[in-house]
Formats: structure tokens, sequence, C-alpha cells
């Protein structure tokens, strides 16, 4: 009694699990079609395998190498393409597309296409290909290959093919002839002779603008690069028009190289050198002074322009003793 039992049971499982395998297979399709089923020599056509499945089927696509059968030969392969089914939101399409052509004229039979799914092997239909070859009519005789036609090329014609470079052309010399109209044409100005007048001393001009760039506070603000560097520059246009010496685009070894024979004082020299030296290093050594050091390259840079300004004599001076 319990063995007929058990074999109830075993039968029940096997025809529930045959019918569950069944019903996957059911809800799963595919499918195969072809865009032209003639073709001729050499031309290609389209091979679509397309499956329509659940969203969370597995479904395996066959592997095709580049041949399908026989003389028919895979050109190209798409990627599978897939699009949601509008009808039904839990189901999906799923489409490869082949690029086929055969080169040996003859009708190929495509196999069916093997798809693996959890419930089993699907197969697609077969299909028929029919590769025609060109028609020849023989009962005509061969001629030879006609010689090129001459065909006269007349003015209109070229103008026909190259009158952007024409009008391109007129724009151009048309354009040249507004220009020189123009400045023909053109009032003259007339011309205003400006009289020089005496410029200020270059101490004068050196202490303004040290005074305006404190009045910046430039290292007050982080800028302490910009602040050395503003500073040198004036100090630089003051040397060049005080000794009339080039200092800009010179290392400072080489502005007190040529400062040397000149009638500057060792105090003087050596309160230029520190300012050019902390200014060096603060611009190419990254070096972050105190807040007295920038004070105090400003101070002595007011105070060396200060005491090597040019100090012009009165003419009384100069024509009664004689000598400077």
């Amino acid at each position: 009694m319990k063995k007929l039992f058990f074999n109830y049971i075993l039968v029940s499982l096997l025809f529930l699990t045959g019918f569950y395998f069944k019903a996957g297979a059911q809800n799963v399709q595919v499918e195969a079609k072809i865009d032209q089923t003639t073709i001729r020599i050499g031309d290609q056509t389209k091979l679509h395998l397309t499956v329509h499945q659940p969203v969370k089927e597995q479904v395996n696509f066959p592997k095709l190498t580049d041949t399908i059968t026989g003389k028919v030969l895979i050109v190209s392969a798409n990627k599978p393409d897939t699009a949601v089914d509008k009808n039904n939101q839990g189901s999906i399409m799923v489409s490869q597309t082949y690029t086929i052509t055969s080169f040996d004229a003859g009708t190929y039979t495509v196999p069916q296409f093997a798809f693996g799914t959890k419930a089993g092997v699907l197969k697609t239909n077969e299909l028929t290909l029919q590769v025609e070859t060109v028609k020849v009519d023989t009962t005509k005789a061969i001629y030879d290959i006609k010689q090129p036609l001459v065909v006269s090329y007349t003015f209109f014609d070229w103008f026909r093919d190259n009158w952007y470079w024409v009008l391109a052309t007129v724009i151009i010399v048309l354009g040249i002839i507004g220009l020189i109209y123009y400045f023909k044409r053109r009032p003259k100005k007339e011309t205003v002779i400006e009289i020089a007048r005496p410029g200020l001393p270059p101490h004068i001009i050196a202490v303004n603008k040290l005074n305006e760039l404190r009045d910046k506070k430039l290292w007050q603000q982080g800028e302490v690069k910009q602040y050395h560097s503003e500073l040198t520059d004036i100090i630089r246009d003051y040397l060049e028009k005080r000794y009339l010496v080039k200092t800009h685009e010179k290392t400072t070894g080489e502005i007190f190289a040529g400062l040397s024979y000149l009638d500057i004082t060792e105090e003087n020299k050596n309160e230029l050198r520190q300012i050019l030296l902390l200014a060096d290093l603060v611009k190419f050594a990254k070096e972050k002074p105190l807040p007295p050091d920038n004070e105090r390259s400003m101070d002595s840079a007011i105070n060396f322009v200060l005491k090597t300004q040019r100090v012009d004599l009165p003419e009384s001076v100069k024509g009664g003793s004689g000598h400077v």
C-alpha cells in the first residue's frame, strides 16, 4: 500500500514538472526571417533572429560563425537589441540581425536555429534563400567596348561649375576698390605738434609709485609675490632713469655688476641688495617673509630713492664756481 502511494506521488511530481517546463516553453517564442528570399550573386540581405520572452526569462542565442550553411556567408553581425512589449510590460522582444550574402548561384536552405531556455531547446523555422546569377542573353552578338563620347564644354558650363569662385573674386575686387575710395576721400587729420613738457624727476615718479603700491595693501591680502614684483619693478625703472643703465630682464647679480662703477655708497648698495634679494626669494624660492620684512622693503626702497636722487645745482652756483 505504501509503495503504491509513493509511486503515485512520484508520477504526480513528474507530471507537474513537465507541465511547468511546457508552460515556460510556451511563454518563449523564437523566430527567424530574411528580408529578401531572392538575391543576386554578391548582393546582401538581412537575417533576423527574434525572441519573445518574459522579462526575467534567460534565453541563450545560437552562436554563429562566419558561415551559416553551404555557400551562405555572414558579412557582419549587430549587437542584440531589446524592446519592451507595449501591450505587455512583463514581456520583451530581443532581436539580433546578421548581414548575409553568397557568391554562388543556387537554392540554399537556412537550417533551424536553436535557442537555449530553462524549459529546453527551442528551434526556429527553416528558411530558403535563392541566389540567382546575372542573366545573359546568348542570342545576341558580342560587341566591342564603345569609345568615350566627346562632349563640348562651353563657357557657360564652366561658369556653372565655378560660379562661387567668380562670385568670391568679384566681392574681393569690390572690397579693395571700396577701401581705396574710402582712404582717398577720407578727410585728412591735421597734424598737431605737441610741445614737449619737462617731465617729473625720476625720484618723484618712483616715490609716488611706491606710495600707491603701499596703499594697495597687497601683502596684507596675501598677494606677497605680486607686492614684491611690483616693488622691484619700480626700483628697476628708477635705476634705468636715474643712472641710464639697463635693469629689466637682468638678474640681481647682473644689476649690481652694472652699478659697481657708479657713484653709489656702500650703505645704499646694501639697502638695495636686501630689497632685491628678498624679492628673489619670494618670487623664485616661494619664501614667505614676515609682515615687518614686507614693510621694511617698502621703507628701504623709499629711503634708497631719496638718498640717491639727482641734485641739480642752481645756474648761478654752476657759473660762479666754475666746477661742481
